[in-house]
């Protein structure tokens, strides 16, 4: 048995911030398909899983952990090199991976599954044009801070990284238009270039959707 199962689906940005940790670092790892299309978190066995009813869950021995950012601040203090180095390195990426979760990735990932997920007959234009609005605002302060940075905390990738890459390997599927954001495209080609990436669809298992075009 692999020594971590982590619980996720292929369309899982929040899912893929964690397994992206496990496979850079060469971890013994098994991924869980999770049929969340088909309702299986709110299945009574999955809310027994985790209560909050989401997605990813990571188990670890007898250790069980959701929410990407504890998981990912759990999996630093293992591999020492992607965690702060710093107090103050603490705080910021602390900083920035509570941003993403509230602005960056909490407004990518309802606008990407309205856009995406939601049946067209379903979608509703002023909510998709709000989430819109707000996903660019929070790329816009990601831009500017890459500016002249090769990563967001210090010079060396970081969870912070992860959690605020998680979404934009999925950038055409919410209309993101990677040349306005050269910045953030060179940031991403450089996650992309550490050994041992996979794009999500690769990394994670669930992609295609039955029946998907």
């Amino acid at each position: 048995m692999a020594e971590y199962r982590l619980h996720c689906f292929a369309q899982s940005g929040n899912a893929y911030k964690v397994a992206l940790m496990l496979a850079l670092n060469g971890a013994e790892w098994e991924p869980v398909l999770v049929d969340f299309f088909g309702g299986a978190t709110r299945t009574p066995e999955w809310r027994a899983l985790n209560p909050m009813g989401e997605v990813p869950v990571l188990e670890h021995g007898e250790l069980r952990l959701s929410q990407s950012g504890v998981i990912l601040d759990y999996l630093a203090q293992r591999w020492r090199d992607w965690g702060p180095q710093s107090e103050a390195e603490r705080r910021e990426t602390l900083r920035w991976t509570l941003w993403d979760n509230h602005k960056l990735s909490g407004m990518i990932a309802p606008l990407r599954f309205n856009m995406r997920f939601v049946p067209e007959e379903k979608r509703q234009p002023a909510v998709i044009a709000f989430l819109d609005g707000r996903a660019k605002s929070a790329l816009r302060v990601l831009e500017a801070h890459l500016e002249g940075r090769d990563w967001i905390v210090g010079d060396w990738p970081t969870t912070a990284d992860l959690s605020c890459v998680g979404y934009l390997y999925y950038a055409e599927e919410f209309g993101m238009d990677m040349d306005a954001h050269p910045n953030i495209a060179r940031w991403r080609d450089g996650v992309a270039a550490l050994p041992g990436w996979k794009h999500p669809y690769d990394l994670m298992p669930g992609h295609p959707l039955p029946g998907a075009a």
